[in-house]
């Protein structure tokens, strides 16, 4: 469970440094967009037959940050319209 938290962390913070730009998340939402990415990395590399979802391989982490960066993208855009337009 460990491992996961520090893999999600990793895999968000690298995420933020390939997506140009400043990003207006912290830490807890660095972590969960990792983490996000990480499942859907798993998911990829275990369909593809290359691995387990839990097993750390390259074909899953490089899936992993790719999502990530997906990921923090959609957080920006969903954060961005609601600064945009305030609920009133």
């Amino acid at each position: 469970m460990i491992g996961f938290i520090v893999a999600g962390l990793v895999i968000g913070a690298l995420a933020r440094l390939l997506k140009p730009g400043k990003q207006h998340l912290g830490l807890l939402a660095t972590l969960l967009l990792g983490l996000a990415g990480s499942v859907i990395g798993g998911t990829v590399a275990s369909l593809l037959g290359t691995g387990d979802i839990f097993e750390l391989n390259v074909l899953g982490f490089v899936v992993a940050v790719i999502a990530a960066v997906a990921l923090i993208g959609v957080a920006e855009a969903v954060a961005g319209r609601r600064e945009r337009h305030p609920v009133r």
